[in-house]
């Protein structure tokens, strides 16, 4: 079978979703046309145009960086039907209107590529219903392809396919969807709403029925529903009122119109919980007043100066909110998950009792429909966590809380009436395999309610990339903690391998992964990374750095770093930062490629691990930055000296002599603690480079890593010679100080604040030298630790770093 190519894609419908799919198909480099209805008056490409100006605006950011939109072509389908034919994956999200949906696929047929995929991007409506609009050429490669809102952060995607769809395709756009556009794939049927939306939005109706029941505020349920419950930290009125309450009531609606109570419309309709899917008096109330939630600003919340309201139903006005919820069961969720289910059913308290009705809900809804709604219990979960936000899926807090005896209690309740449902847990609950397993997660696979067996995962070539795919609890898939062949191993650093005999290349490469919190680099991580270079050029072909969990490392240890200069002085901080110095440039002129394999935040001493690595391999959501502004500090680890450096490079690579306007951009974003919020953004700020790889997937940097070192030991290459680099000197110093003067002047900066950025500007500048003057990566640095030293000492700076270290914020004074 040829290999499936996405040379272009179409998205049809400019609306909020359609938008931002287009937006992050443009982040990920796949050429990209934008389609609408022609516009009434004006250009024809008006709507298109508008919608993409409108993306440069929202928030969170659709795109890398907004001059990406440029990237998205616009097409409306008056004039420009012929451009489909060039697409090879066609994507259609218009709104949620069968009739429209199926108008457009009349249309769009005559023009679709013969090997072409169509996607609807519904988020409920019948697949197979909207396929019987298309030709029966078509038919076969028409799918499914529910993404999440917002498409480019969340991470679920939802393929469903319809009788004649080929299982090819299926796979074939798994394999884009999780490669080239990074997202986790699940196969849901085609029942209402699919997996995630189904028992996602069922268990938000179920929860506003509960706090009708127990007589509990919005503000304290999302206290209690948010990260304490293991959830996304907006809760559950706060995740409505982002979603948009006009939104989530069209999704009820959806349910109300495809489900019934009626068991004889078939296992697909009948839903034993349809008398819970009302719509919440609440909800009808907000929208007739079009509060429609933050893109209305104001719904469940409204903000009011620095206030936060919350709507109040009995007297349909906005009261003061904040209020949390009691201390004591934000001890019991930190309890071991059987312990914790216990306690909260038990529990005396309102907030506690409906903790548990919540829990009970959600694991004996996803019981009752997953034979139906899905194929195994892996998807519902991943479809939880990837869709919601969710630490754990519903079937694996259950399992790990104790299979057998948690059942027992969600019948138990059942049996009393205290559940939204009678229907009974299923028979496989208790009886066979899951229960003898003590669960539905195992190393055989995941309970499949419809087969009956526990199925392993799909082994599509495009889960070869994944050496630690994200596990649920209970599967037996590797753990890179434990994983290859242990070199070396302490506390702060592993030191391991996965390659035997290096495979066809005969390459072998070496993973170092940093194990201390938050993977900050405290002097035993410095000690392990110098040791693993070592080993590195003795008996590997390349280095890698990576750990398996963000961050990448967010820096230097400052909890560690303290108490050192306490006790013995500026001396402690000198030689410390000394060390982390020599380890940049022991990295920088090692005799193997080191390569950073970057995911998440690569802060401070992280991002100058990185900068200083032979290559760098990035997550598209990594955040890379030197922040040591925020703690009253000068990046003192080499940061600055890369800056430097990078200017004289790309002014030498330039028609014109002068440093300075190529040192600008370095030296705001280091003065102003810039962080690039994408891999995409890191790049224009120079943290990283043009020959750098940005990879879509998480789960996919290390295979990307390890293979960029494999060929870069492939391809002789070498650690680059050291030379001298001419700097902007004392008169571009003067330049910089000018222009910090009148920002503090202007009340943009501190005087503090004006005090580290002028010492910033010494050093990139090269201190009291002539313009043009030839110095060495040594000479600066000696200059970051003079001023590191002399800002450390600081009352201001103190004030910070205590600051931070108590609070985990900034302080600005």
């Amino acid at each position: 079978m040829s290999r499936f190519q996405v040379k272009k894609v179409a998205v049809l419908g400019a609306g909020v979703m359609g938008a931002q799919i287009a937006a992050h198909l443009a982040n990920v480099k796949v050429p990209v046309v934008l389609f609408d209805l022609p516009a009434k008056e004006g250009p024809k490409n008006g709507i298109v145009t508008k919608a993409i100006e409108g993306l440069k605006k929202l928030k969170p950011a659709p795109l890398g960086v907004v001059e990406d939109a440029a990237l998205i072509g616009q097409a409306n389908y008056e004039e420009h039907l012929e451009q489909l034919r060039g697409c090879d994956l066609i994507i259609e999200a218009i709104a949620e209107r069968m009739d429209w949906k199926l108008d457009l696929y009349k249309k769009i047929a005559p023009f679709v590529a013969p090997g072409a995929i169509v996607a609807s991007n519904t988020s409920g409506l019948s697949i197979t219903r909207l396929s019987e609009a298309l030709p029966d050429a078509i038919k076969p490669r028409f799918c499914g392809i529910h993404f999440f809102n917002p498409p480019r952060y969340m991470t679920l995607v939802e393929l469903i396919d319809t009788p004649t769809t080929r299982p090819e395709v299926l796979d074939q756009l798994e394999a884009f969807v999780t490669s080239g556009l990074g997202k986790g794939v699940v196969r849901a049927h085609d029942t209402p709403n699919f997996i995630a939306n189904r028992v996602g939005i069922a268990g938000m109706l179920a929860t506003m029925k509960e706090v009708e029941n127990f007589g509990l505020t919005y503000d304290v349920v999302d206290d209690l529903t948010g990260k304490k419950l293991g959830r996304a930290s907006s809760g559950t009125f706060r995740t409505a009122d982002v979603v948009g309450l006009d939104t989530m009531a069209h999704v009820i609606k959806t349910l109300q119109d495809n489900l019934s109570e009626d068991a004889t419309k078939g296992a697909a309709q009948f839903d034993p919980f349809y008398g819970s899917f009302g719509t919440p008096e609440v909800l009808n109330k907000l929208i007739e007043m079009k509060n429609l939630g933050q893109k209305a600003k104001a719904g469940f919340y409204k903000k009011v100066g620095r206030d936060i309201l919350r709507f109040d139903l009995e007297s349909g006005e906005y009261v003061p909110g904040g209020q949390k919820a009691d201390e004591v069961y934000a001890r019991m969720l930190k309890k071991p998950a059987g312990e914790r289910l216990k306690l909260l059913r038990h529990a005396e308290g309102a907030q506690g009792r409906f903790l548990w009705a919540i829990l009970r809900n959600s694991f004996h809804y996803a019981a009752v429909h997953l034979g139906t709604i899905a194929d195994n219990a892996r998807d519902v979960d991943q479809a939880m966590r990837w869709g919601f936000g969710m630490k754990q899926g519903p079937f694996e807090l259950w399992q790990e809380a104790g299979w057998l005896e948690v059942a027992k209690m969600i019948q138990e309740d059942i049996d009393a009436g205290k559940a939204l449902s009678k229907a009974p847990l299923p028979d496989w609950v208790f009886k066979g395999p899951v229960a003898e397993a003590g669960g539905v997660h195992t190393a055989e696979g995941s309970w499949s309610a419809s087969r009956a067996k526990f199925v392993p995962r799909r082994q599509l070539p495009v889960y070869e990339r994944q050496h630690f795919p994200e596990k649920l609890l209970g599967e037996a898939l590797p753990d890179w903690r434990t994983a290859g062949t242990t070199v070396s191993e302490s506390d702060a650093l592993r030191t391991w391998t996965l390659d035997k005999d290096g495979g066809p290349s005969g390459s072998r490469i070496l993973i170092a992964s940093i194990q201390s919190k938050m993977h900050a680099i405290s002097p035993d991580v410095m000690e392990g990374l110098v040791e693993a270079i070592d080993i590195a050029e003795r008996e590997y072909d390349g280095l890698v750095i990576w750990s398996g969990d963000a961050p990448f490392s967010v820096g230097a240890d400052l909890a560690a770093t303290m108490p050192a200069f306490v006790v013995a002085g500026i001396s402690a901080i000198e030689s410390v930062e000394q060390e982390l110095q020599n380890l940049m440039l022991r990295l920088r002129y090692a005799q193997v490629p080191v390569v950073s394999a970057i995911h998440g935040m690569a802060l401070g001493g992280g991002c100058e691990l990185a900068v200083y690595s032979a290559r760098r391999v990035a997550h598209m959501e990594s955040y890379i930055g030197l922040v040591e502004v925020g703690v009253g500090l000068v990046p003192g680890a080499g940061g600055l000296t890369y800056i430097a450096r990078r200017a004289a490079e790309n002014a030498a690579a330039s028609t014109g002599k002068d440093i300075l306007p190529f040192l600008t951009e370095g030296f705001t974003a280091a003065a102003m603690a810039k962080v690039g919020t994408s891999a995409l953004e890191s790049k224009k700020l120079g943290y990283l480079l043009d020959s750098d790889i940005v990879v879509p997937h998480k789960d996919e940097v290390l295979f990307v890593a390890m293979n960029e070192a494999k060929a870069m030991a492939a391809s002789g290459w070498r650690a680059p010679n050291k030379r001298l680099f001419p700097v902007a000197g004392r008169s571009g110093i003067a330049t910089i100080r000018g222009s910090l003067v009148n920002m503090r002047d202007g009340g943009f900066i501190s005087d503090h604040d004006q005090h580290i950025a002028t010492l910033i500007a010494e050093i990139v500048c090269g201190g009291d030298v002539d313009a043009g003057t030839l110095v060495s990566e040594e000479y600066l640095m000696a200059l970051e630790r003079k001023a590191f030293c002399a800002l450390i000492q600081h009352p201001k700076t103190q004030e910070r770093i205590l600051g931070m270290l108590n609070t985990g914020k900034p302080l600005r004074n």
